[in-house]
Order: structure tokens, then sequence, then C-alpha cells
């Protein structure tokens, strides 16, 4: 097969989550162990960082990659879904994945996927996992998929847990109740690993308070209960949310400084060098100024509340919001906190998830929320660019998909 054969294979042989949603899930773990066992446990071969959570996984990890390639470490990077190439799942040391290995790898194994049916992730995973031991990575970064306890990347014996924080997201499979999310994050702690939690109050922290006494972690640390210390870091990642990724990183980082030469100047050029080394897009992503342009991949009600704070803090004329969410989401908990003075631009990605254009208008309308409706993101984007003033403000958002297609546009 050719390369874009075999990408076709990938999506149309495996469900695959970020297209059809809650059908492309597989609870437990079978899969995950015959995938494992069959590539000969690629992932004991290199050291290996968890990260789950609920918000800010993404940024934590791309964060976390860049110093330790900084300090002079070959380091894989697993992180999902993609916004515009399959190949920006798996890099090393920022490089994507070669296109080669992921026809040979596809070639190789795919009889025997056909007799395991796993799911697109757990193909995935397993396909990083290989690739990362081929490449003889020193150490990767293994961002969560969906949950914890059950996620295929769980697998993983970690030298460091780190749970960013708790919000609601995903509820039918993951539980309609903070603790009870909680809980399911707290399934990639194991015993005798250190972990970081960024964020967690009230019932949150008591879940996580009884992780730490089940298994005993020598080294459990609160971001928030850590002072912060360290005045000299920048970071190009803007918005209000990467101000509790960083604690979440500087803590991360204390615990890995145990096993890793990670010198004062490699977390400090790790952070300002965090998108030239890994690539990382979508987070309040500034991509024009007159007027100023914004994209943030944020979709759900926690990660919105972060946008809304940020859009607050903004000098502008007037707010665009070229918006669009998908269908299995919480839209009441997102649209309800939106700015009511805002001119809206529903849309719709180009995916069987998307919630219609026109179901996201009528909600957003009993929250004060108006605006018109777009059938293509392409042509949301395109009228609120052209009605926008040079000191206005466009924001784009509600869904990863919506950035992707907007990032698509961009770059041609």
């Amino acid at each position: 097969m050719t390369y874009d054969e075999t990408i076709k294979y990938l999506y149309d042989s495996a469900p695959m989550f970020q297209r059809a949603g809650a059908s492309a899930y597989k609870e437990g773990m079978e899969n995950t162990f015959l995938i494992d066992k069959h590539l000969n446990y690629p992932h004991t071969q290199y050291k290996t960082i968890h990260v789950g959570g609920t918000n800010g996984k993404g940024s934590t990890c791309h964060l976390l990659a860049s110093v330790l390639q900084e300090a002079g470490y070959r380091t894989g990077l697993y992180t999902s879904p993609h916004l515009l190439d399959f190949r920006e799942r798996i890099k090393v040391n920022g490089r994507m994945i070669d296109k080669d290995y992921i026809v040979g790898f596809i070639a190789e194994n795919k009889d025997f996927f056909a007799s395991v049916q796993p799911s697109f992730f757990e193909l995935t995973t397993g396909m990083a996992f290989a690739y990362f031991a081929e490449q003889a990575v020193d150490v990767s970064v293994i961002e969560v998929g969906l949950g914890g306890k059950l996620d295929c990347t769980n697998v993983i014996t970690p030298v460091l847990s780190v749970i960013t924080n708790i919000s609601f997201d995903h509820t039918s499979l993951l539980g309609n109740t903070l603790a009870t999310i909680a809980g399911e994050k707290a399934g990639i702690i194991k015993p005798g690993v250190p972990a970081v939690i960024g964020e967690a109050e009230g019932e949150v922290r008591e879940v996580f308070e009884s992780a730490r006494q089940k298994v005993g972690s020598e080294r459990f640390l609160f971001a928030e209960d850590v002072p912060k210390t360290n005045a000299r870091i920048v970071s190009p990642l803007q918005g209000f949310a990467q101000e509790k990724n960083t604690a979440t990183v500087l803590c991360a980082l204390d615990i890995l400084k145990d096993i890793f030469n990670i010198p004062p100047q490699a977390v400090v050029r790790g952070f300002a060098n965090v998108i030239a080394n890994t690539g990382l897009a979508g987070r309040w992503q500034v991509v024009q100024e007159h007027p100023r342009i914004v994209l943030d991949a944020g979709h759900n009600a926690g990660g919105m509340a972060y946008n809304v704070r940020q859009l607050q803090s903004e000098n502008y004329d007037v707010l665009h919001i070229v918006f669009g969410m998908v269908n299995d989401k919480d839209i009441s908990a997102v649209l309800r906190i939106l700015p009511v003075d805002a001119k809206y631009y529903f849309t719709q990605a180009n995916l069987p998830r998307a919630l219609d254009a026109r179901l996201l208008a009528e909600q957003a309308g009993r929250f004060g929320l108006k605006g018109e409706v777009f059938p293509s993101v392409a042509g949301a984007f395109s009228e609120a660019k052209g009605r926008a003033g040079k000191n206005d403000f466009i924001f784009v958002g509600g869904s990863a998909f919506v950035v992707a297609e907007i990032l698509s546009e961009i770059n041609n």
C-alpha cells in the first residue's frame, strides 16, 4: 500500500473516536495487552512520562518534551488528536513519524490487527510505542487518550504520572460527577511512581489523596501547594490556562530532575522554544493582528472558561466569534458561559460528530447569543474577517476540528 492508502486503511478499518465519537471507544485493556505482547513490549525499552487530566494535557506534554529535548535527551511525544496531519500524533524530537515507517508497520502487522480488531487509538498507540523503540529514544511523553484507568496508554509503567486537572468531559463514558471522573483519571497513578496533580479542590482532592495512600507514592505533589519560584520562565504559549500548565510542568520537572540531568537553562529554553521544538498549535494561537485573530481548541466548559476570562482581558471594538462544537459534548455548559455581547458565526466542522450549525444557533439563542449560521467553517471565517474592523477581535473555537479547518485554510 502507498502512504495514502495506509492512512485510509487506518481510518476505515479501525473505529476512530475523533470522527465517530463514543461508538469508537473500546472499554477494557484486552486488546492493548494483546497488541503489546505482539510488539514485544516496546515501551519497556525507554523511560516514559504519563500525562492525563481533562484540560491542558497537550500543552503540558509539549512543554515537558521541549525541556527534555533542550536537556539533550532524544524525546518521543505521543498526543492526540491531530489537527492537520495524522503524523502530528507521534514525534521524536519534534519531527513527525516517517511515512515509510507507518506503511511498513501496517503492512507487517495487518493480519494480526485483522484478528484483534483494535480501535484506531489502540492501533495508533501500539504504533507509537514501537516507533519510539525503533528510534531508540531516551524518554517518551505519553498523553492519555480518554480517562486513565482503562485507557490503552495505561499499559506503561512511567517514571512520573501527571494529572493536570479534572473537569466535566466525556461524562457518558467517565461519569457524571467530578469525583467519579477523578477516580478514572487517578487510574494512571501507580505504586512507587511519583505523581503531580495540577489542580484539585474539594472532593477531587480527596480522591487523589486516597490514591496517594493506596499506591504509597514517595513523592506526590499538588502543584497549587508549591510556591511559584521561577520568574524567568517565558513561553510563546499564551492565555490564562498556561499559568496553571506552567505551575504543573515546573512541579513535574522538580521530580524529573532526580531522574534526568535537566539544567536550569534547559528549562528556560524548553519553555521559550516549545512551539519550535514540538510544533504545538491551536492553544490560544494568535495568527493575525489588526484585526487580532486567535484560535483555541478548548472544547469543554473548563477549557472555555479560561478562554472567556482571556477574552475579557483583551481590548477591542467588536468581538467576533466563529464557533462550532461536536454533538457529544455538554453544549449548554459551554454556551451559558460565552459572552453575550459578541457577534457569532455558528458553523460546523466537516465530520460526522459535528453538531449541526442550525441546532447550535438555536441552543445558543436560549442563552442570549446571537449570530448567523454558516454551513462551512471556511465560509464563517471568511465572513468574520470581511466584517471585522482593524481594532476588532476574532476568536475561533469550540472544537479542535473547527480550529483544524481554519489552520488548513491559513496554510493554504
